[in-house]
């Protein structure tokens, strides 16, 4: 059984359609990058492939999912309208263009329109960045969430400015009479990417996820950690990709440590929280498990090769072989934790919160079937430890396929779970919420759904 929200307010939020149809998308992606990555594995695609798995995994999935649920939870958390709804459907779809081109140009080899995707995505992004960051003004003074997702969004900036200066470079000799050359240029927009934007948002969003969903606080070893992940990350990140940026061993070095500290630190933390939590356990919590086991294992394991040498980019991911551990077993299991709560939490108050007190209604953790959460669980769990091994150890090619597998089986079932809670319980058809139209009415009004839900409540 599931806890019912207390008191919730949606009207500051977007339409249902519009963090939903982030999330759709997002799984569209990340099942496409799934295969991807097994197809490759066997030499099955042609083209710069691990570019474009990289693309499909972090920007088509994680990116994404990050912009539907910045978009969605801002105006929640911070009690402000969302600033334009008309932008907040219009990003998705520029991203999702600009992506498509890319991805198809790496993998047929048409470099030449790798700029017109890397374009079309800076421009959605910025529009993202833009509709956030006019709303989280309004919402100030800050909360720690709220510093991190701002901080966020300047990476978001910084990292889609690099990205297409790298895409033009496919086609251009712009790196020629430039300080910096394309690889260092690359390492820094991953950099950006994967530890400022990623990283910086999911501990922003932590900090409340993990003590509102554990019901537990922040206290003794807590806070020292917190100061220092709030200071230190941001500027961790900041060295770390300026090193690399302009190889500078010894910033890039500090900035690493910072890095690897703040993550650790923070791996404490959340363990701590699901330790003292004081609720049932569900799908959001068991995966945050896995995050919290990598959140530690990752920069223990990493710490010796950027102390060595941070620059080199076979330690870009940390250790040799950690790739898979901490782009799927910490970003991955966030994500895919939180969207166990976020789909169906916002389903409920779209379908059921006026009904509340009224009529009998099922809680959020009833929306989705608890027995295929767990068979995901199982599968994405095994499949990670499979592929983590395999990068680690010689093994036989079979088993990472069998890991690549389980994890593509995992993914399925989890994509299987969250449209059930869509097509069973959302007010709009699946269709409806993947390819309506984009609304005429002025921002700042409510959407046509909550309008007839005030009607139906008169």
């Amino acid at each position: 059984m599931g806890a019912i929200p207390g008191t919730i307010d949606a009207d500051q939020s977007p339409p249902l359609t519009v963090p939903l149809r982030h999330f759709l998308v997002g799984l569209g992606f990340l099942l496409s990058g799934a295969i991807v990555g097994v197809l490759g594995a066997i030499d099955g695609v042609s083209g710069n492939l691990s570019l474009a798995h990289a693309h499909l995994l972090l920007v088509g999935w994680v990116c994404v999912t990050i912009m539907g649920a910045m978009t969605q939870f801002v105006p929640v958390w911070s009690a402000v309208e969302v600033y334009s709804r008309r932008l907040a459907k219009a990003q998705l779809w520029i991203v999702v263009v600009g992506l498509v081109v890319f991805a198809t140009a790496l993998l047929v080899g048409a470099h030449q329109w790798l700029p017109v995707g890397g374009v079309s995505m800076l421009l959605g992004f910025w529009v993202f960045v833009y509709n956030i960051g006019r709303t989280l003004v309004s919402a100030r003074p800050w909360d720690i969430t709220e510093r991190h997702f701002a901080i966020a969004l300047g990476f978001f900036v910084l990292l889609t400015t690099f990205g297409v200066t790298l895409a033009i470079g496919f086609v251009s000799p712009v790196f020629r009479d430039l300080p910096v050359s394309h690889g260092s240029v690359r390492l820094a927009h991953g950099t950006l990417a994967i530890y400022g934007a990623v990283l910086t948002t999911i501990f922003g969003a932590l900090y409340q996820l993990a003590t509102m969903f554990t019901q537990s606080d922040l206290h003794g070893v807590d806070y020292s950690i917190r100061s220092l992940e709030e200071i230190g990350f941001p500027i961790g990140v900041v060295a770390l990709a300026g090193g690399r940026l302009f190889e500078l061993g010894t910033v890039a070095r500090i900035g690493g440590i910072l890095i690897l500290a703040s993550v650790l630190g923070f791996g404490v933390l959340l363990a701590r929280r699901l330790y003292e939590a004081q609720v049932p356990w569900t799908p959001m919590l068991s995966r945050y498990v896995v995050v919290a086991a990598t959140m530690v294992l990752w920069p223990l394991w990493s710490a010796v090769y950027w102390v060595r040498d941070p620059l080199d980019p076979a330690t870009f991911f940390g250790a040799p072989g950690s790739v898979h551990l901490l782009v799927f077993g910490l970003i991955g299991f966030v994500i895919l934790g939180t969207l166990y709560h976020i789909i169906p939490f916002i389903i409920w108050v779209h379908r059921y919160s006026d009904l509340l007190g009224l009529e009998d209604v099922p809680m959020i953790d009833d929306l989705y079937d608890d027995r295929l959460a767990a068979i995901d669980c199982t599968l994405l769990t095994v499949g990670l430890a499979l592929i983590v091994v395999t990068d680690v150890v010689s093994l036989p090619t079979t088993v990472s396929l069998a890991g690549g597998g389980a994890v593509i089986s995992g993914l399925v079932v989890f994509t299987a779970n969250m449209v059930l809670v869509v097509r069973r319980h959302s007010p709009q058809p699946l269709l409806g919420i993947l390819f309506d139209r984009f609304t005429v009415a002025k921002d700042g009004e409510r959407s046509r759904t909550g309008a007839e839900s005030s009607q139906s409540r008169s």
